[in-house]
Parts: C-alpha cells; structure tokens; sequence
C-alpha cells in the first residue's frame, strides 16, 4: 500500500470518505461527499488502485484490508453485476414517483440505482435502511432523509432488526421501492435473510403502492423466507419478460409488469403481462 506521504490531498480525502462508509463505496456516493465531479472520482480510484491503497470494482472502491474476501464486499460484487440492466429498470420505475412522495427504498443493488434517477426530484421523504441510498438522496434538491435505526449489517451496508421494523411502521409511504433475492410462481418475495424479509412486509403493509426492481436473473434463483404478501405488490419492473409460469402468477395477483426497455427507448409494458390492468388489479 503506498505510504500517506505520497498521497494527495484529493487522494487521501476519498480514502477518508471510503473509511466513513465503512470501507467501501459508490462513484456517486463519493462524488456527493467530496463535492467533486464522478469523473474526478474515477480518476481518483484509479490512481489509488494502481498505488495498491484500494480495490477497483465496478461503480465504486473498497478499501484493501477491510476485512473483505478477495472478491471484495458481497453487495458491490452484486452492484458489479448487470449495470446497464439495472440502469434501464431504474429509468423505467423513475416516473411512478413525483416530486414531494413519501418513499423507501431499501438496500438492494438495484435500489441503489433507483436512488442515483431520483437525484432528478424534488422535496421527497425518503426512508431508507440503506447507507448508500441515504448518502445519495441527503441534503439533495430539498428532500428529507430518513435513515431506519437497527443493527448495521455490513455486508448490505444497511440496518435490519426490530428497531428498523418499529420506525418503518410509523411512515405511511406513496411508494415503496423493494428488492428480492428471489421471485418465485409460488410465493412471491423470497430472501435469504429472516429480518430483511420481515423488514420487506413492514414496508409493504405501510405503503400505498410497492414496486418490485430486479433483474430477471432473480426469476430462477431461490431462499427461504417469504416477503409481503404478492397481493400486496403493484408492479415488477424487469429488463427481461418472465416465463409463462411467473407471469400467470403476476396476473392471478393482480401485479402489472412493466418491461425496462434500452435508455433511448421508452419503457413500456410487455405485451400480454399488463397483468394489473387485464384483471382489474391494482392501478
């Protein structure tokens, strides 16, 4: 790793700033703090990384000797994976929520992506239990930042517990952004994790329209604990159509799917899995 002394000013106030995120950062979330431009950041990244004083990955940085595996922290490995379909499913979600809404979004790679498209608005409260989307979203275009308490659990860089549970529930939400680990025919929502599942039913039963974002890798992966009840679920926003199993599924719950289309294309809804509308389910 190269010594202090060799390192500028610049260099050593990201090392800083990845040291107060935990260890591991976003381009964006790091650009907010040091009030510099991403590109700056790159450029910072790369330099400490050919110095050794940090690990490259895709969108951010991790700090070297943080306590982390060789493939680095388990959410950017998953921040590194599908960008550009995370990006279209962020675009596409964009417009489902206003200037002045009421909005969680939890700790999700793809959340984190929504959170980056809603630098565009204006005056939103936003809830969240994710430390990149509260860096993201703070202080920002007049919106309220509201961070969940709870146990901080480092591998998703968000809170969890029944402290988080307590504070969701006090929140009546316009929209509420989820994530999954699996999005399964039978049982909806799937997660790997007891709390962060738990935390997903919080929210849902909180919210007056929930979202579901993943990539369609999701669709045929599988964990144990059950979210939100599917009948709760508004729309599932995708870069790919699901199979005819789930998409039944979708239509019996009355969930729309919405097709995440290329950025210079506009999003639209898959055709024959506009399930909210065919059976006059959920707007």
């Amino acid at each position: 790793m190269a010594a202090a002394s060799t390192l500028s000013h610049r260099e050593m106030g990201l090392l800083q700033a990845l040291r107060h995120l935990g260890g591991s950062g976003r381009s964006a979330e790091l650009a907010t703090m040091l009030d510099v431009s991403e590109e700056t950041v790159r450029r910072t990244i790369k330099a400490l990384a050919t110095a050794g004083a940090l690990e490259r990955v895709h969108g951010g940085a991790y700090l070297v000797g943080a306590g982390n595996d060789a493939s680095g922290p388990s959410f950017f490995r998953r921040m590194g994976e599908n960008p550009q379909e995370k990006k279209r499913i962020a675009e596409a979600v964009l417009p489902r929520i206003t200037d002045g809404m009421t909005v969680f979004l939890d700790v999700g790679s793809t959340t984190s992506f929504v959170a980056e498209a809603l630098r565009r608005r204006h005056n939103l409260t936003v809830v969240t239990n994710s430390i990149g989307v509260a860096q993201l979203l703070s202080n920002h275009n007049g919106n309220r930042l509201h961070l969940l308490g709870g146990e901080m659990r480092g591998d998703d860089r968000g809170t969890f517990g029944p402290v988080s549970e307590q504070q969701a529930a006090r929140f009546a939400f316009d929209v509420a952004i989820l994530s999954a680990d699996e999005l399964s025919a039978k049982h909806g929502l799937l997660f790997h994790n007891a709390s962060e599942a738990e935390l997903a039913s919080v929210v849902a039963a909180a919210a007056e329209k929930i979202f579901v974002v993943t990539t369609a890798s999701k669709f045929s992966e599988t964990a144990p604990h059950c979210g939100p009840a599917p009948q709760l679920l508004h729309g599932l926003v995708s870069e790919r159509e699901p199979g005819k199993k789930l998409a039944r599924a979708l239509q019996g719950w009355g969930v729309t799917f919405e097709l995440a289309l290329a950025t210079e294309q506009s999003p639209t809804k898959a055709p024959g899995h506009a399930a909210g509308e065919a059976s006059g389910g959920k707007p």
